[in-house]
């Protein structure tokens, strides 16, 4: 029998998920086929709509050799498994003559522990365990947690926390599970047979993919140890996530309360002598974090280095008399021991590597109101370790709806490790990058609106004027407005203000309700609005008239006093590159360009995403800005606006009185009453 070609494929696994090809997905699967068939990489750009997961699976299937699937959301991962995975390997089979296996993998801490349940917890006041079920009063939210993990553990195959519906919090998630640190081992623990994390690890050993997320990729690179089976084709789908997880993963964190409970922990288990400098050190820590005051550390301060030594060579001397000691009175002495090392290793190992000091780490303090002071340090970029653990002995492809800023894929190439597009040299990998762009008519279907009118953004200053604003467009679009904010402050400001102004439009704001409850609610009234910022700019997928207005209430530039990012741009500087363009540009390009992409998610979506910031029409930049977000028609005409914005609602209200009169009429066109038929023909994949 002749091998089947992609074409054939691809057509197979659109079609079992009832979608059409679309030709950006069919361009995208032959460069993805490419790419790993001469063991390149590649960047691919592929909009909402265009079906990319099939755009990637369907090409590594058809490889033979094992995948790695790394995603940033656990949506994502679910829809993958559970959905797109088993039909793609169903459609597949006849034309493959071979069923991949496939199978999710996460950090361990994502599983439940078989130990920690049945046998209890180590506490940190006293020598061995204790039942946590009997320490939490059943009535109390936690114990009512408590008791559902248990009997939700006769019944899970996987122990994936994920699996679990409704949810707990991680209060109560933390009670019955481990991290690596803390597991005792397979062959030492009672459990290691039925261990779930370790039925996960034996699954992915077993399976052609391998569907893990950003975090755990992050550690298989970072800490040597491999914890993903080996590979030969990695893809990383909603690639303009990763270094930011990366990032996450390599920094580490101080805090008094996390050494004071790596006091706790060891006491009980070393002689006086160590435990007591443990807990001298510690004082001396806390004292210090009492004074400190946000910012970053330029150069670590005499009394900081001194305190951090102290803890550094404290632990150590810890973890050696723990490693000496053995006392059988201590109930299950193994998991009391193993966690006490992991809380003590940690401190160790954070104290270490700030006061070591290395031009490549940045250091600082920050100060939360309900947690206190905390000790940070993060590497200044996270470009070489991606460069040398990322992109050797396989092929590596990079895809996300937002690649190409500023009409290139060189700035995210350079985040990433990657030299220029072309660039040639022996120890420089190839790559190339591709934007098979997005079947939506984003010139027909939507209007990008500056308020040039507007008084420029003044950090913490008064915006009255950008709130009539808002209220005006709000009112304009009949609600039906997401609304994306640069600060958490601003969301709730704006909210307090407009439930005032307009109490005939509901809003919701984000951190009032959990995040999947308020988008659901968001989904399900058209005259409601949803206010809030970070992952609402990225987390949102409402498609239809719910979310006809996207408003962002100014260019999402980082604060000037993030330590960080204001220390990878004066970085730049010093190497006499523009730092603004290259950090906080690129930055603030990525995020408007995931935030725009929250209002047309269908083919009969229409809408306006509204910038109430000048700086997009008037600075040098914004030419940049505008670059990265979709083709929509642009104006800075604010009448033209509101009158675009009322039309659009009143043919929503005809569709949706129509709907409630004659409700099921319309589903053989499936066009929700819009008369603009040629967009909607091709209806999306389904796998996005």
């Amino acid at each position: 029998m002749t091998k089947p070609s992609l074409p054939e494929l691809l057509h197979a696994a659109v079609a079992s998920v009832g979608g059409t090809e679309r030709p950006g997905q069919v361009t995208m699967a032959e460069s993805v086929a490419e790419a790993i068939d001469d063991g390149s990489h590649l960047l691919v750009q592929a909009g909402t709509g265009t079906g990319k997961s099939l755009g990637y699976l369907v090409p590594a299937l058809a490889h033979g050799e094992r995948v790695v699937v790394a995603t940033a959301t656990l949506a994502l991962q679910r829809q993958l498994v559970e959905r797109d995975l088993p039909r793609t390997v169903d459609a597949l089979h006849p034309l493959l003559r071979r069923r991949p296996e496939f199978a999710m993998l996460k950090g361990r801490s994502n599983y439940l522990c078989l130990h920690r349940l049945h046998e209890g917890m180590p506490q940190d006041e006293e020598e061995g365990l204790f039942d946590q079920f009997e320490a939490a009063a059943p009535t109390s939210k936690l114990g009512q947690d408590l008791l559902r993990l248990r009997d939700w553990s006769q019944d899970t195959e996987t122990g994936d926390r994920d699996g679990l519906t409704p949810g707990v919090s991680d209060r109560a998630w933390a009670q019955v599970s481990v991290s690596s640190r803390e597991c005792l081992g397979a062959t030492k623990c009672a459990y290691g047979a039925e261990c779930f994390a370790e039925m996960a690890r034996e699954r992915a050993k077993l399976a052609e993919v391998v569907v893990t997320n950003h975090a755990l990729l992050a550690i298989d690179a970072i800490e040597g140890a491999p914890v993903l089976p080996q590979h030969e084709v990695l893809i990383v789908d909603e690639a303009h996530e990763l270094v930011s997880r990366v990032t996450g993963v390599a920094t580490g964190e101080l805090t008094p309360g996390q050494v004071n409970r790596a006091v706790r922990r060891a006491a009980k288990l070393v002689n006086e002598k160590a435990a007591d400098q443990l807990q001298t050190a510690a004082e001396g820590f806390e004292r210090l974090m009492e004074l400190a005051l946000p910012g970053r550390l330029e150069e670590i301060p005499e009394d900081l280095g001194y305190a951090l030594m102290a803890l550094r060579d404290a632990s150590r001397a810890v973890i050696s008399a723990i490693g000496a000691t053995r006392d059988k009175s201590v109930q299950d002495e193994d998991a009391v021991r193993k966690q006490a090392l992991a809380s003590v290793e940690s401190v160790h190992d954070v104290a270490e590597r700030i006061a070591n000091g290395s031009e490549w780490d940045v250091v600082w303090y920050e100060r939360h109101d309900r947690f206190g002071a905390s000790l940070r340090v993060a590497p200044m970029s996270v470009s070489g370790l991606l460069r040398e653990k990322l992109f050797t002995d396989r092929s590596v492809i990079l895809a996300s709806a937002t690649l190409k800023l500023g009409g290139d894929f060189n700035g995210v190439g350079a985040s990433l490790g990657l030299a220029p597009e072309g660039t040639e040299g022996d120890d420089v990998p190839q790559w190339k990058g591709i934007d098979v762009g997005s079947p939506f008519d984003y010139p027909r279907q939507g209007i990008l609106y500056v308020a040039k009118h507007l008084a420029r953004p003044a950090r913490d200053g008064d915006r009255g004027d950008m709130l009539d604003e808002l209220t005006e467009l709000i009112q304009s679009a009949g609600g039906r407005t997401l609304g994306l904010f640069s600060s958490m402050r601003a969301a709730q400001l704006a909210a307090e203000e407009l439930r005032v102004r307009i109490p005939e439009f509901p809003i919701l704001l984000q951190g009032e309700e959990t995040l999947g409850e308020l988008i659901k609610n968001f989904a399900a009234d058209p005259r409601t609005c949803l206010f809030g910022t970070l992952s609402l700019w990225q987390g949102v997928d409402v498609p239809g008239p719910s979310c006809q207005l996207v408003v962002m209430d100014k260019i999402p530039f980082p604060r000037p006093d993030d330590p960080l990012m204001s220390a990878r741009q004066k970085a730049v500087e010093e190497n006499g590159g523009n730092g603004f363009m290259a950090v906080a540009a690129t930055h603030a390009a990525l995020l408007m360009a995931q935030g725009a992409g929250r209002l047309v998610r269908a083919s009969g979506d229409r809408g306006v995403v509204a910038v109430l910031d000048q700086r997009l029409a008037t600075a040098r930049y914004g030419s940049y800005l505008k670059a990265s977000l979709p083709d929509f028609w642009y104006t800075t005409d604010r009448n033209q606006v509101r009158r675009s914005l009322a039309a659009i609602d009143a043919v929503a209200k005809q569709t949706e009185a129509a709907a409630a009169v004659q409700t099921g009429k319309e589903t053989d066109t499936g066009t929700g009453g819009d008369t603009d038929t040629d967009a909607d023909t091709e209806a999306a994949t389904g796998t996005e």
